[in-house]
């Protein structure tokens, strides 16, 4: 089981900062996958900036959404120190 998706903030270039509810935060870059299938749709800066938490991952207004397993895999690289409210807050 991995832990769910509690915050996310968006940051320049198509990065965002999240926060687990097991404490751990990271960012995750997703640059290298908007060339490819339903995540071209995330291309416009605009449509990237509607992210939201659901259902214990992120999600976009455009219909995409992640995987929990493959954001929580892909942040433990990319830790953060968390602010003194716990969360990540922003890049």
């Amino acid at each position: 089981m991995y832990p769910s998706v509690i915050n996310v903030v968006v940051g320049e270039n198509y990065v965002l900062s999240v926060d687990f509810d097991n404490g751990e935060c990271g960012t995750l870059d997703m640059k290298p996958f908007l060339d490819f299938g339903v995540f071209q749709r995330l291309k416009n800066p605009n449509v990237f900036k509607q992210v939201r938490v659901a259902f214990d991952t992120i999600e976009w207004n455009s219909g995409v959404d992640l995987d929990p397993e493959f954001v929580y895999s892909k942040c433990r690289g990319n830790k953060n120190a968390p602010d003194p409210n716990g969360f990540c807050g922003s890049i």
